[in-house]
């Protein structure tokens, strides 16, 4: 294992910790583009089988794409390298941030500018599930598969580990290829 891809893993996942403002969900299309475009550890469908994956977990999507990603590509380092890079910043910026926030609380420029910034999360959400989208539904079944999810989490509001076991299975014997 060459240290460059040690040390290119850990800064791809540290640009993603420090620049996933609104949490793990906001980190995946920063992730993404420096996994699949920058470094080219993977490609796009390998980056979305690695999202689903690393989705069928419980815990911190950011942590554990992280850590799967880091995996394949570096082994155990490359793991270790990928994990700290990621929560590295949260965990300093959290330090400071407490700080930071005690000493500001009432100041309307900051209440301003989180209020600017919560449009943006929701857009990198929205591109993410657009770029997910591009290699997940192969054919009809995979899109009567999602609505149905669709369905059960915003109409029904099954729970969402549910709903993920659920496909899980459907998948697996619905989708499963002929042998």
């Amino acid at each position: 294992m060459q240290s460059s891809t040690i040390g290119n893993l850990f800064l791809a996942m540290l640009k993603s910790g420090l620049l996933g403002y609104g949490g793990g969900p906001a980190s995946i299309p920063i992730i993404q583009s420096q996994v699949v475009e920058t470094y080219h550890f993977m490609t796009p469908n390998q980056f979305t089988d690695a999202l689903a994956l690393a989705n069928t977990l419980p815990g911190p999507i950011a942590t554990k794409l992280a850590t799967f990603i880091g995996y394949q590509t570096g082994g155990i380092l490359g793991a270790l390298a990928a994990l700290i890079g990621i929560v590295g910043p949260t965990a300093v910026g959290v330090v400071v941030l407490v700080n930071v926030l005690g000493a500001l609380k009432g100041n309307v420029h900051l209440q301003g500018l989180i209020a600017a910034v919560r449009p943006v999360v929701v857009v990198l959400l929205l591109q993410t599930a657009w770029m997910s989208s591009k290699g997940s539904f192969a054919d009809w079944r995979a899109f009567v598969i999602a609505i149905l999810a669709a369905l059960a989490l915003f109409v029904f509001r099954v729970s969402t580990p549910l709903v993920i076991l659920s496909a899980m299975l459907v998948g697996a014997f619905w989708l499963a290829p002929a042998r």
